[in-house]
């Protein structure tokens, strides 16, 4: 046997450190090669960590929410063969092992120790077994469906209590748990839910940090305009009617392709400011960022030289980037970068919103709900489509008066859609 340390590599240039956000392994725990031992984060690009040997994990360093150096120790694995043998110490302070699990291990024979030495199969099952038993009911709640897991969570009941046959927890098993055990719904109808501490780390930590900065230092002010985007809906409609292989048109890249023409005369807003050095960067092109929301939280993709798109190509970039947000496969790159951002958040999008500025950026815009509303034109009552967008800007740069001239040449593209499609 062998003790093999595996260090925490460099996984970002110019990165000291790294946070540890998941866990994917116990001390005591049997792991395989190429497993997956840990997911660590940097800015808001999360990196998988997998064991480059096969073995016992002996030490882990830290627990979710704490930052490991670059070139540290994150794992020791003890191996069998020629691994990489180290002294006989401990991970270094402010590491602390997790805890073995409570629950019993049963003693097996010395018959079926020795299978399990020698046959991967019985030990990849031996290993799985053991795993639900010491993790038990948090086992059987994680074997679910998102859909079902959302439902149980509105419901207030833990899947953990849900009895199944199968695989996993199904929609059926959940109606018959209702049905018989009252699901732990109060008398009342309201469901009952427990009390529960949830650490902020990770993504969610980066976001609460940039949110409270943003909010701290920048003296925000927002501006709501309303839009008419009937011909707009028409004319999207008609080119998706003939769109070939290109994705289909939402609304989204039209109003990013208004916003990036527009731009070219208001510099003032397409711009980033360093308040610590007071230095107001006003950019040449339109870096769009892109809110988007992921199973860990807001991330914004950066959609480069939006100025220089057309409609089809912001269509399939927006997808492009939207889909390595939400896998974790956004590069760093892509990530940072925009000069201004905007957030849709589509038919939940409300009446008005006052979105928060990403810093260091100057102005955010917010696209909310289109809604058919009666309007009278000429004299005459028609049901037209109309959408509210909202900016929000940094006063310490960006006038009112500014703002307002944007926001109404915006409209002039807004709403003459084929003048927005000649421009180039």
């Amino acid at each position: 046997m062998a003790r093999y340390e595996f260090k925490l590599p460099d996984i970002g240039e110019g990165i000291a450190e790294a946070e540890i956000v998941a866990w994917h392994v116990k001390v005591g725990e049997s792991v395989a090669e190429d497993q997956q031992l840990a997911d660590m984060m940097t800015d808001k690009a999360t990196v998988e960590m997998e064991s480059p040997v096969a073995g016992k994990v002996l030490e882990v360093a830290g627990e979710v929410g704490d930052m490991i150096p670059i070139g540290s120790v994150l794992v020791v694995i003890e191996t069998e063969g020629d691994a990489p043998v180290i002294a006989e110490e401990p991970i270094a302070d402010g590491m602390a092992n997790v805890p073995e699990p409570l629950e019993e291990v049963v003693p097996t024979t010395d018959v079926e120790a020795e299978e399990r030495r020698t046959t991967p199969e019985r030990r990849t099952e031996d290993k799985l077994v053991e795993a639900d038993r010491r993790e038990g009911e948090w086992r059987k709640q994680a074997q679910a469906s998102p859909a079902v897991r959302r439902r149980a969570r509105d419901l207030g009941v833990d899947l953990g209590h849900v009895k199944y046959s199968g695989d996993r927890v199904r929609h059926a098993d959940l109606d018959a748990y209702l049905l018989y055990s009252g699901g732990g719904v109060s008398r009342a109808g309201a469901p009952k839910r427990q009390d529960e501490t949830v650490k902020v780390v990770g993504l969610r930590r980066k976001i609460a940090e940039n949110m409270q900065e943003a909010k701290r230092r920048i003296p925000h002010f927002t501006l709501v305009e309303e839009y008419d985007v009937t011909a707009l809906e028409q004319t999207r409609a008609m080119m998706n009617q003939d769109r070939g292989d290109h994705p289909k048109l939402t609304m989204l890249p039209f109003l990013i392709a208004a916003m990036a023409r527009t731009l070219a005369d208001y510099p003032q807003i397409n711009a980033t400011y360093d308040d610590e050095a007071q230095v107001i960067t006003r950019s040449g092109a339109v870096h769009m960022g892109m809110a988007t929301q992921t199973p860990n939280g807001l991330m914004v993709p950066v959609i480069r030289d939006a100025e220089a798109r057309d409609v089809w190509d912001l269509a399939a970039e927006i997808l492009r980037l939207a889909e390595a947000a939400r896998t974790g496969k956004a590069s760093r790159e892509e990530l940072s970068g925009s000069t201004i951002t905007i957030s849709s958040l589509g038919p939940m999008g409300g009446i008005a919103s006052t979105p928060v500025i990403n810093r260091p950026e100057v102005a955010i815009v917010a696209v909310n709900k289109l809604k058919e509303v009666p309007v009278i034109a000429d004299g005459e009552l028609e049901i037209r489509k109309m959408m509210n967008l909202s900016l929000s800007c940094d006063h310490r740069v960006v006038d009112g008066w500014d703002a307002a001239l944007f926001m109404q040449d915006l409209k002039k593209l807004i709403e003459s859609p084929l003048r927005l499609l000649s421009m180039r």
